[in-house]
C-alpha cells in the first residue's frame, strides 16, 4: 500500500503530513509513528501530522511526536495545515478547536484561550502557576499555563547561559507534571519582543515551538514583563506574532512552506 505524504515545516520546526481526510489510513499506533518520524531510517520530522474527517470541525488534527507519543496541539503545524488546506477552517485538535487561516506565506491561527488552573496544566499538586515556587538549578519560579498542551515558561537574563539540552528533560519529566511539560526559556529583549527556546515534551530542542512562542507571551503579560498585550518572539527558526486580546484568545500568525511530496510503503513501517 503506497501512501502520499507531504514534507513542511514552520521556521524548520519540520512536519510530515498524512491527509487521510478522503482515503481512510489503518489504524497507526506509537512504533509506526516513531518509525515515520526517525530522521535516519524514516522519512524524518519533529512532529507527523495525520487529517482526518472530523463531526464538529472541518476537519481533524492529530499529532505525533517522534517518540511516538500523541499530543494535543502544535502551532507550528497548524499553519503549515492551514497553508496545506488553503482557505479558512475549523480544526478539530485533542487540545480544543482551534481556526486557521492562510496569510499567503504563512498563517494566522486562533489557538483559543490559555489555563492557568493547576490541575487543567495539569500540576501533581495545587501552586501557584504565575509563579511556581520549585527551581532546577538555576531556573526557577516559571509560569505554568496550558495553551492545548502543557507549559512551564522560565524567565531568565540571558538565554545563552542556560543549558536547556541538560535541564530541559529533567524538567520534563519531573513528577511535578504527570503529563510531562513543555519547556520554554525566555527572555524579554524588549517592551514587545521576547527571545525564546524551547524544549519540547516528546521532542527535544526543536527550531521552533508555535506553542510555546503561545504559552511565552501570556506568561510574560500576566508577569507584567510587556509594554502591551503582544509581542514579537524570536525563536531559533525564525519570528513568530503573538498577541493575547481582550477577549482572552491568543492569535497566532507566522510562516509556514511545503518543502516537498512523496510516498512509502505502509507495510515497510508496521
Amino acid at each position: 500500500m503506497r501512501v502520499p505524504f507531504i514534507k513542511m515545516h514552520g521556521l524548520g520546526n519540520d512536519f510530515v503530513v498524512l491527509d487521510a481526510r478522503v482515503e481512510a489510513l489503518p489504524p497507526l499506533g506509537a512504533a509506526m509513528a516513531a518509525a515515520l518520524a526517525d530522521r535516519r531510517t524514516g522519512i524524518g520530522c519533529d512532529q507527523l501530522i495525520i487529517l482526518e474527517p472530523s463531526d464538529q470541525a472541518d476537519f481533524r488534527m492529530r499529532i505525533f511526536n517522534p517518540d511516538g507519543g500523541e499530543v494535543e496541539a502544535c502551532g507550528n503545524a497548524s499553519r503549515a495545515v492551514a497553508l496545506l488546506h488553503g482557505r479558512a477552517a475549523r480544526v478539530e485538535t485533542a487540545g480544543g478547536e482551534i481556526t486557521v487561516e492562510p496569510t499567503g506565506r504563512g498563517a494566522r491561527i486562533d489557538m483559543g484561550e490559555p489555563r492557568f488552573e493547576w490541575d487543567a496544566i495539569p500540576l501533581a499538586y495545587a501552586v501557584d502557576t504565575a509563579a511556581m515556587p520549585v527551581a532546577w538549578e538555576g531556573l526557577a519560579n516559571p509560569v505554568a499555563v496550558n495553551v492545548g498542551n502543557p507549559h512551564a515558561v522560565f524567565f531568565v537574563p540571558d538565554l545563552e547561559a542556560v543549558p536547556l539540552d541538560r535541564l530541559g528533560p529533567e524538567i520534563e519529566h519531573d513528577a511535578l507534571f504527570p503529563e510531562r511539560v513543555n519547556v520554554n526559556v525566555a527572555q524579554v529583549t524588549g517592551p514587545a519582543s521576547i527571545t525564546l527556546k524551547v524544549w519540547e515534551r516528546g521532542a527535544g530542542l526543536t527550531r521552533a515551538c508555535g506553542t510555546g512562542a503561545c504559552a511565552t507571551t501570556v506568561a510574560a503579560i500576566r508577569r507584567g514583563l510587556l509594554a502591551e498585550r503582544q509581542a514579537q518572539v524570536t525563536l531559533p527558526g525564525g519570528t513568530l506574532d503573538i498577541e493575547w486580546g481582550d477577549d482572552g484568545r491568543i492569535m497566532m500568525t507566522g510562516p509556514a512552506a511545503e518543502s516537498f511530496r512523496g510516498s512509502f510503503d505502509w507495510g515497510d513501517f508496521v
